[in-house]
């Protein structure tokens, strides 16, 4: 676990906006080497901008995340630059909903891109760096932090490709947390599971690949990003209040990252369910009025 952070190397994606930027701004203030990532290159100008202006080091770099040649020459140069990184993380995420079977295969390729391959990513470059570097310092400290969703932990309808993105990169957390306590005891790992936290994600079709420019979206996708939009900005929790938690997980060597532990009642309900053999509950219960609603709007015309 990280106790001290001054010096020391983060590297971040994501970082243009919302718990990137908001991690950025805390690592400054500890005096951390960042380095700021994000694929939008006017929110990463601004980001750098205001980062440097603390007098901290600063290498930003855009980089689309899911492009495994831009990520292994981002670990390139942050390897000559600064050496081995302190605290990764893996940050960058996009949303996306609507019915599972109208994502079309650019949708999933976009999604599971960004969401999960640039967590394996950001996993399989950085780890093995800062690995070499415990053994050749016994005073080394690491950590990883992967960015999920309760998402990761819930099955909620019209948000499949979401879902299953997010579902992946607890299992991967969990299992990078195991490998890692096998082989050192110098390098921790943690996974962020938000709820609705006012930030960009909402606005993820800003950065959709060129090369999705042609299709448009279903009735149900248009259903589902309105309903994002609306839960996401109607958020309480700042996501300057969860950059807090993600670096108090650090020091404290805490895996499960909660923004809204309460929401826990209901992925409680899916395990219940899972163990007990019955169908999946009904995600609507608390709030059938929402249920009816978006079944009404799926099942016009």
């Amino acid at each position: 676990m990280i106790q001290d952070f001054k010096n020391k190397t983060a590297v971040l994606t994501g970082a243009g906006s919302g718990f990137g930027l908001e991690c950025a701004r805390i690592g400054a203030a500890r005096g951390m080497n960042l380095v700021m990532v994000d694929v939008q290159q006017d929110a990463l100008d601004k980001a750098e901008a205001e980062i440097k202006a603390t007098g901290v080091k600063v290498l930003a770099r855009r980089v689309d995340v899911s492009d495994a040649d831009q990520m292994a020459a981002l670990a390139d140069e942050v390897q000559k630059t600064f050496g081995a990184p302190h605290f990764v993380f893996n940050n960058a995420g996009v949303g996306s909903g609507g019915l599972i079977w109208e994502n079309s295969v650019k949708d999933w390729e976009w999604v599971l891109g960004v969401n999960l391959w640039g967590v394996v990513h950001g996993v399989r470059l950085f780890t093995p760096m800062m690995l070499a570097a415990a053994k050749a310092d016994p005073g080394y400290q690491g950590h990883i932090v992967n960015t999920a969703s309760m998402a990761g932990l819930l099955t909620a309808p019209n948000m499949g490709i979401y879902n299953v993105s997010k579902h992946a990169v607890v299992s991967l957390s969990e299992t990078l947390y195991q490998d890692l306590k096998l082989v050192t005891d110098q390098i921790g790992a943690s996974v962020l599971c938000p709820y609705f936290v006012p930030t960009g994600i909402s606005q993820s079709q800003r950065n959709r690949p060129d090369a999705m420019a042609d299709e448009k979206p279903t009735q149900s996708q248009l259903i589902g990003q309105a309903m994002g939009e609306k839960a996401v900005s109607s958020g309480k929790v700042s996501a300057a209040e969860v950059a807090g938690m993600v670096f108090h997980a650090i020091g404290a060597d805490q895996f499960y990252i909660y923004s809204h532990p309460k929401a826990l009642g209901n992925a409680q309900q899916r395990f219940d369910a899972i163990v007990a053999g019955t169908n999946p509950v009904d995600p609507f219960a608390a709030r059938p009025d929402i249920g009816e609603a978006l079944r009404a709007q799926l099942r016009k015309g």
